[in-house]
């Protein structure tokens, strides 16, 4: 079965500014990359749709969905947070990234597709149920497992290689036995939690600065393989962040291009065994423009050979 790649032109129009990294490079860089690296011949493509109210309500508040809408401006820029921003078309491109993993639950759901990656801006993992941050305004991958659970399933696995702890999946889905959260995350770094009495359903693993492939392969290896095994999701979400790459601007881990295709492997080696080989991925962090180009074809490649 195919690898859906699943975007949408409004995710070039959101802007924060200029010189702010999660610009609409990034998803030149990844496309680019993938067609250099003949992968995007054997890639299935669909736009993604806008989410429904009733999809981004089952992990955000109404009140907050209306918060976002009204906060959409006419023209510039309106300022969430100090790194949190939103332009004419912020709105739209966030309301197409929460469709975008939506679609991609339905098409491996349905068998149409293996797995999925969804090139999407803005991010999610950060947003929470009633606040937006880190760049991102709904939680993407959240909105996704969400979506799961609601056609059926009885258990999902979210996993989070994004340098930054995903803090709002976490706030969504504490205490739900029936999602497994694995992460891994530099610590100290924004947003500086991820440590404090974790739910039982949340394994997460702090990495110190300078961790590099040995540090983060024994922390899958030694932490989220037994969490999977006990938990046998029968569908895998994937926070794709591609930040903790050594030439990333923004952190401190030291990981290159391999990681993430051993990482993806790994994942996959999972989900053949307890999920009938169903992922969805959908893209985070990652500003290194060159970096995340490379990280996220490694992370494809696997995809589409799974």
């Amino acid at each position: 079965m195919p690898t859906a790649y699943i975007t949408h032109p409004s995710f070039l129009l959101h802007e924060m500014g200029p010189y702010h990294p999660e610009c609409p490079d990034r998803l030149n860089a990844i496309g680019d990359r993938l067609i250099s690296a003949g992968l995007d011949a054997y890639l299935r493509h669909y736009s993604a749709p806008a989410a429904t109210v009733e999809q981004l309500g089952r992990v955000h508040s109404r009140d907050y969905i209306a918060m976002i809408e009204a906060e959409s401006p006419m023209s510039g820029l309106n300022f969430l947070d100090p790194d949190t921003a939103m332009n004419p078309h912020s709105l739209a491109a966030a309301r197409h990234a929460a469709g975008a993993v939506v679609l991609a639950t339905d098409l491996v759901l349905s068998g149409e597709c293996g797995n999925a990656f969804c090139a999407v801006r803005p991010p999610g993992h950060h947003a929470e149920r009633d606040r937006a941050m880190g760049f991102c305004l709904f939680n993407n991958v959240a909105v996704g497992a969400a979506h799961a659970l609601a056609q059926g399933l009885e258990r999902v696995a979210v996993v989070d290689f994004d340098v930054h702890h995903g803090n709002g999946t976490e706030a969504i889905f504490s205490d739900d036995p029936r999602v497994l959260m694995i992460s891994i995350f530099q610590h100290p770094l924004y947003p500086y939690c991820g440590l404090d009495n974790p739910a039982p359903n949340m394994v997460n693993i702090p990495l110190s600065a300078g961790t590099g492939s040995a540090g983060f392969r024994n922390a899958v290896t030694e932490y989220w393989m037994p969490a999977i095994e006990r938990h046998r999701p029968e569908m895998f979400f994937v926070s794709a962040g591609f930040d903790a790459h050594r030439e990333d601007p923004l952190a401190g881990l030291k990981f290159v291009d391999e990681d993430y295709a051993w990482v993806t492997r790994e994942i996959v080696g999972a989900a053949t065994r307890h999920a009938k080989g169903r992922i969805v991925s959908t893209l985070e962090g990652g500003y290194a423009l060159s970096a995340l180009g490379r990280s996220a074809a490694e992370h494809v490649r696997e995809l589409v050979a799974a």
